[in-house]
């Protein structure tokens, strides 16, 4: 009965790290390029009464175990980087990836991050940099007396301004890192990501090169979340913990009638 108030215990805690992750989906709904997290759960050690295969006789055996399961854990938290909608913004700096690979950012103490947010904008220096002031790492700068309206960003990434009273000129090219394991990748929050052991190095190139993806001037990627399917899950989660909240309050209900017996 002991192991039934445990593994009820277990189901409850992983319920509410589960809807940890469930509400922060859902609080990141509008986020640009923000992608969808799921909790993944493993069954815990079993006790083996018995094992599969045991003698049950002169000439016989058991065809199947006598185990008793002892709950359930969080194992991870995988971050799924399937392809958000495209939005159009008419914002000349917004530039959304159509298929794999994240910007490269500059950060203060001269790291790179990535992310798959491209809401850009002209600092004073008129480098185009994310909404913290973080410049691309490929240091693009507009001419300052190019209009905003003339910039032009092409699907390979190459950037082109023209500025007053003069003809069009390329002032750089925007390239893309991809990871063999982009799930790997450590989030640091304000919709960026750095390496780690499990993501490999960046691979970098130009879009539309060597399986990274095209780039699309004046739109956004929204986010993956799917608010639909996050509230079923809501509530998929809350009658589980609901179940196994249950499970533990019968327990107890025959603790106390076992416990009552000697009387």
């Amino acid at each position: 009965m002991m192991r039934a108030l445990w593994s009820a215990a277990s189901g409850m805690k992983g319920q509410q790290t589960n809807m940890d992750v469930i509400s922060h989906n859902i609080a990141n709904v509008n986020t640009y390029g923000g992608k969808k997290v799921r909790a993944e759960f493993q069954d815990l050690i079993y006790q083996n009464l018995r094992e599969a295969g045991a003698a049950s006789g002169n000439d016989s055996q058991y065809p199947t175990g006598l185990q008793i399961g002892l709950g359930t854990r969080v194992a991870a938290t995988n971050r799924i980087f399937s392809q958000g909608p495209l939005q159009t913004t008419d914002n000349p700096t917004d530039i959304g990836i159509q298929g794999e690979g994240f910007f490269r950012i500059t950060m203060p103490d001269g790291t790179t991050a990535y992310t798959r947010d491209g809401s850009f904008k002209l600092d004073s220096d008129r480098r185009l940099v994310t909404t913290d002031g973080y410049p691309l790492a490929d240091g693009i700068t507009i001419d300052e007396t190019a209009p905003s309206d003339s910039i032009v960003i092409s699907q390979d990434g190459r950037v082109s301004c023209t500025p007053a009273g003069g003809d069009q000129q390329e002032v750089g090219q925007i390239t893309l890192a991809r990871f063999v394991n982009p799930s790997g990748l450590t989030a640091i929050g304000k919709n960026l990501f750095v390496v780690s052991q499990a993501s490999g190095d960046a691979i970098e190139g130009n879009p539309g090169t060597d399986g990274a993806g095209t780039l699309t001037q004046r739109t956004l990627e929204m986010s993956s979340v799917q608010i639909v399917d996050e509230m079923v899950n809501m509530i998929v989660s809350q009658r589980a913990y609901e179940s196994n909240s249950k499970a533990i309050t019968t327990s107890d209900s025959m603790l106390e009638i076992a416990n009552g017996l000697k009387r």
